[in-house]
């Protein structure tokens, strides 16, 4: 479902991204994980296509994000590390307008909004306004509108984060379910390594740019001799404290590029 081949990204003289390469099959649950400024915001904005690559090869579901970049994000959802609901409209109001910009045809959107309130447990909260949700639900909310325009794939960038542990459990076990009934493909990226540890069929280690490390959560710890993937994340990373100057230049040049269009 998502190749990728060789992928490199600089910003002037910082390399966010180093020669990459690595493969999420179709209805894998694939977390990414790396400390700040390790180059996983930066890998995320160019699989969806917000940022274009300085070199190296994308292929999601078959196509290139940089050419065919419409037909690319009618394939997928994604939930971003900050919250994106409009306050001001209730949760419907939300998916109405989601709908209408992914072209949903109409006759299918009453049904399709029912059954993701109602799956993510919202329903009866659908005319209320977004801005009394609880971050939880908020987040519900998010994963439920990304669904709508039925994606092949989701993209969830640090979903969980400030969200209580009963919050995140919960979450989480809809994802699960997502992907077991309806055999979405997860790539994720969470700061919370049991997170990953639950529910990912394999995992990504990205550190200085560079993919340190690649398999099931047995074999990450298999290879570095540890009992946890926190331990094996410290043994493949260390465990000092890293500045976020790359991604945090990343975003600015991505926020720019939005404003611009």
């Amino acid at each position: 479902m998502i190749e990728v081949r060789n992928l490199t990204k600089r910003f002037d003289d910082v390399v966010a991204v180093r020669d990459i390469s690595f493969q999420v099959k179709r209805g894998e649950i694939f977390a990414f994980l790396g400390p700040n400024g390790a180059g996983k915001t930066t890998t995320v904005n160019m699989l969806t296509t917000l940022l274009a690559p300085t070199g190296g090869m994308i292929r999601i579901d078959g196509l290139d994000p940089v050419k065919q970049s419409n037909e690319v994000r009618k394939r997928f959802g994604i939930v971003f590390q900050d919250p994106s609901l409009d306050g001001e409209l209730t949760a419907l109001e939300n998916l109405q307008l989601h709908c209408a910009l992914y072209n949903v045809p109409r006759e299918e959107r009453g049904r399709r909004m029912e059954h993701l309130l109602r799956l993510f447990e919202l329903w009866e909260r659908r005319k209320s306004y977004v801005k009394a949700f609880s971050g939880g639900m908020k987040r519900r909310l998010e994963i439920a509108r990304c669904l709508l325009h039925t994606p092949k794939i989701i993209f969830l960038d640090e979903p969980t984060l400030g969200l209580d542990p009963q919050t995140r459990h919960q979450l989480w076990n809809q994802v699960r379910k997502l992907n077991n009934e309806e055999g979405v493909t997860v790539f994720l990226t969470t700061h919370y390594m049991e997170e990953a540890e639950k529910v990912a069929h394999r995992i990504a280690v990205i550190d200085h740019g560079q993919i340190v490390a690649l398999g099931t959560l047995d074999e990450l710890k298999q290879k570095t001799n540890t009992e946890t993937l926190e331990q094996a994340f410290l043994a493949l990373t260390g465990s000092t404290i890293r500045e976020e100057s790359a991604s945090s230049k990343d975003r600015m040049r991505t926020v720019a590029r939005l404003i611009r269009r």
